[in-house]
């Protein structure tokens, strides 16, 4: 999504470009390499044909069929940015649909962002995805959700444009990673089903997104001059690494779909129908709502047939000119026979199945802030020329002790990468000089940078439409001196000149930071992507961190970071003696630190990313962002499977810290590992199961009647409205029942629904089969330090390799399961359980169209149980049963 400060930076001079005549259909695109394909997939799957979502259905059809053509069109597309007014309240949203009041469904709230409610006061911050991801702890991904959910719905949100798994950190470089939770699927799905849980529990719409191929951010959007890039992905690389969070999110029974700004194989996303119709709606059964990007729509007849539900916030790429390619325009359109009814029906049916399914009928509250003021007062349509002013905020407080779980999540995922002689933990009485300005908070106040786009002070988030406003901040410098009264603080990033030589046991703290963020503004030359400053620490960080090691013995390095950097210019110095990966906390930045610095407890944050020595360890493809293209952007996927840990293991590149690593107070040992089968495998699924019924409404077009302005009705200005004059309707009226459309359907349309479906699908998230347990390990996790050790909670990682002579190239290993202990005592141990399913021992048959288990006929799967991708030291065998440690890793 894309944010502005104002309407300031639209200047008249792009009038001239606001007409929906700029929309881009589906017609002739610009060439993409060879084998990639982005085949027509129609008409769109109709919803509510699972059981999980029947009752939902059955109350949106009821409604439904109560609507008239404008009330439909109304709730499938925002009434336009900065927009939104409810009668009962303001609704001033990012995203804000029309309603259709006369039924009582209210206007939608679609509220920003993945790590908090966003343009909010008196919410908290929470950590960020990448921060999440880190935790590797299923519980409080669960935990941080439900905090999360609890305070979108006390604000009065609908919709929680949540959480993020594309990009899914493809490219290291690549500016939104943060917000999502890993570079790896399985990270990224099981932290975004449990997140999903979380939310929905409350009664909160959530939204998976961006829908798909959205990798880096520079060239992402299509313009009026320029094409969105295209990610070139083939089939088996989309299903086993991109597609595969968003199945699991949808197996979660996620409400709502974001698709991306960019094009997939030459197609822009928001009118993909291969990857709309076909794969999210017929293989992966999704029975929600897909809604676009914020002013990514590119064109309206197209993407509602190829399967968006939604238009969001309403208008053309370039909004504020009260133009919009829905509202109005998908009014036009199902009159004149160009978007069958039929489609509109499934649309709005669907936007009110997910209101249902969440319960969003009962007692759900509306929204009580503003996202364009923090005043009391405000403007009632901040977009119009001429508005009212009224409250607009109420000034909920919706923390409750939000900050404790917001807490344990920083806490938990602080990553300690080294630790030379066991150096940390400090003590109390250790003599600390800090040094770098990322330890205090910005001068200004946290929330001084529009969006969060600088990095001045502690970095608690990333920038762009994936933050919140901090309530307050706890920064670093303030929780070391509540600890360490007599601190030496050097809020610089240039090393000082010392006044005094620092003796042997001087410590000094080094922090240094890495931001990034949406491509919608810049920050310190880097356009969103981390295009500028690359993998090197911003401010001179690296310099820093030498500098203080040429001075002092002892150098502890924190790290607030978006991702992974180079270390090589000082991780090796003997005087850094630890460093610590605190990646971004958010508003609980200072103690979370502090409690680890000081060994309140034990570090037990993972990395979820691996850090190369250097970045041409990974290939071009990967290691680089694409430039400037005349066209379009091709963006091709050429490394296929292998991206961050599959690519150094294929290559047999050592990286200087593992995807997984992650170092403690303590030891563990891992022990006693047992391995069953649970349920028996064939080479694929058994047949699907057939879809069941769905709604039926009548598929006559309309009356023109139903789309005329009300009587007496006053417009405001760049507010967009779902009627039309009333010679437009009946213009539009007589082309329709005369079929004499003058609109050509794309290649491969049809109207008559499909039959069963993908023998892939059959359930949320595809075929059910693919979520039976089909091999279970269990083993014993024991904290081996003495007496004098610490208390500490364990990572165990299960990774699966596949049966040598099978006829698919695979990764040597590949994250299938994962869980984290409590804290674990010197000495005392506790049983874990890993599963994998199915899917997790299958590959994706480009020919079959399915999930294939390739050594099902005896042949021995290995899963690898350890603490990282390189430290795996356990192995449990499908073929005997058997288990065995001692072990050296297989890569």
């Amino acid at each position: 999504m894309v944010h502005y400060a104002s309407a300031s930076w639209l200047s008249l001079a792009l009038a001239a470009f606001a007409s929906p005549a700029l929309a881009r259909g589906v017609g002739p695109r610009d060439p993409v390499p060879a084998g990639y394909h982005a085949a027509p997939y129609y008409p769109t799957p109709h919803g509510g044909w699972l059981d999980s979502w029947r009752d939902a259905y059955t109350k949106a059809e009821a409604l439904v069929a109560q609507m008239t053509l404008a009330e439909k069109t109304n709730i499938t597309s925002g009434v336009g940015i900065y927009m939104g007014k409810d009668p009962s309240c303001v609704v001033p949203c990012v995203g804000n649909t029309g309603s259709a009041d006369r039924l009582g469904f209210p206007q939608l709230c679609l509220q920003d962002s993945a790590l908090g409610v966003s343009s909010a006061d008196n919410v908290t911050a929470f950590p960020a995805g990448i921060t999440t991801g880190a935790t590797w702890d299923k519980a409080l991904m669960y935990a941080r959700g439900v905090a999360m959910g609890k305070e979108f719905r006390g604000k009065g949100a609908n919709v929680h444009l949540g959480p993020s798994v594309g990009p899914l950190g493809r490219k290291p470089l690549g500016g939104r990673n943060w917000e999502g939770f890993g570079s790896d699927p399985v990270l990224q799905a099981k932290a975004a089903a449990q997140h999903i849980k979380g939310i929905q529990e409350q009664g909160i719409i959530a939204t998976i997104k961006h829908y798909i191929g959205n990798e880096q951010e520079m060239y992402r959007m299509y313009n009026p001059f320029q094409p969105g890039y295209s990610a070139n992905i083939d089939d088996r690389t989309l299903h086993e690494l991109y597609l595969w969070p968003f199945a699991e999110a949808v197996h979660a029974g996620v409400g709502a779909v974001m698709t991306a700004y960019n094009a997939v194989n030459g197609s822009a996303c928001s009118q993909h129908s291969s990857l709309i119709n076909g794969i999210l709606k017929d293989e992966l059964g999704f029975q929600g709502m897909v809604m676009s990007d914020w002013l990514s729509h590119i064109s309206g007849v197209d993407s509602a047939l190829a399967g968006l539900d939604m238009n969001m916030p309403g208008d053309t790429n370039i909004p504020l000119f009260g133009f919009s390619l829905w509202q109005y325009e998908l009014t036009r359109s199902v009159l004149n026979g160009s978007v069958p009814l039929d489609r509109l029906n499934d649309m709005a049916t669907r936007v009110v199945a997910t209101w249902y399914k969440m319960r969003q009928d009962k007692d759900h509250p509306r929204p009580n802030f503003s996202s364009n003021t923090r005043d009391r007062d405000g403007l009632l349509y901040p977009a119009a020329v001429f508005s009212p002013v009224g409250q607009v905020n109420w000034f909920v407080n919706v923390q409750d002790d939000h900050n404790l779980v917001a807490r344990q999540v920083a806490q938990d995922a602080i990553t300690l990468l080294k630790n030379n002689g066991s150096f940390l933990p400090l003590s109390d009485s250790s003599k600390l000089t800090v040094f770098g300005t990322d330890a205090q908070v910005n001068p200004s106040g946290p929330n001084a940078c529009l969006n969060r786009a600088c990095n001045t002070g502690t970095l608690g988030m990333g920038w762009g439409s994936g933050v919140a406003d901090y309530p307050y901040f706890d920064d670093p410098i303030s929780a070391i001196r509540r600890r360490v009264p007599d601190v030496k603080f050097h809020n610089s990033d240039n090393f000082p000149k010392l006044s005094d030589t620092p003796s042997p046991d001087d410590v000094a703290i080094v922090f240094i930071s890495s931001d990034a963020g949406e491509n919608s503004l810049t920050v310190e030359n880097n356009h969103g992507d981390r295009d500028s400053d690359k993998l090197a620490a911003w401010h001179g960080g690296d310099k820093l961190v030498q500098k203080a090691a040429e001075q002092y013995n002892n150098v502890v390095v924190v790290v607030h970071t978006v991702g992974p950097l180079i270390l090589e210019s000082w991780i090796d110095l003997p005087s850094v003696k630890a460093v610590l990966f605190a990646h971004l906390p958010g508003q609980e930045a200072g103690d979370s630190l502090t409690n680890v610095l000081f060994g309140d407890v034990s570090p037990s944050g993972h990395l979820p990313y691996s850090i190369t020595k250097a970045a041409t360890d990974y290939p071009d493809s990967i290691a680089n962002l694409k430039g400037f293209a005349l066209g379009q952007v091709q963006d091709t996927y050429s490394e296929g499977l292998y991206i961050d840990y599959r690519s150094l293991h294929k290559q047999a590149i050592k990286p200087r810290f593992a995807f997984g690593h992650g170092l403690s107070y303590t030891t563990f040992s891992f022990s006693n590992a047992t391995i069953r089968a649970v349920t028996p495998l064939t080479l694929l699924p058994p047949p699907r199961a057939p879809k069941g019924p769905t709604p039926s409404f009548p598929t006559t077009i309309p009356a023109a009647s139903e789309a005329y302005f009300p009587e007496g009705f006053n417009t405001i200005w760049r507010y967009l409205y779902p009627w039309l004059r009333r010679n437009e309707a009946d213009d539009a009226h007589a082309i329709g029942v005369a079929g004499d459309k003058k609109y050509a359907y794309p290649d491969g349309y049809s109207t008559v629904q499909r039959g069963t479906g993908p023998a892939a699908g059959g359930g949320e998230g595809g075929h059910p089969a693919l979520w039976d347990v089909a091999f279970e390990v269990r083993l014993a996790v024991t904290n081996t330090g003495d007496r004098h050790h610490h208390a500490g909670k364990a990572s165990v990682q299960a990774y699966l390799q596949y049966p040598r002579g099978v006829p698919y190239d695979t990764p040597v290993v590949q994250l299938r399961d994962f869980e984290k202990t409590r804290a674990l005592g010197p000495g005392e141990s506790e049983t874990v359980t890993l599963r994998l399913t199915r899917k997790d021992v299958s590959v994706w048959d480009v020919e079959l169209q399915n999930w294939v288990v390739p050594g099902v006929e005896g042949g021995r799967y290995t899963v690898w149980i350890g603490e990282a991708s390189d430290r795996l030291f356990m192995a449990c065998y499908t073929d005997s049963g058997e288990c065995e440690g001692g072990l050296e890793s297989p890569v």
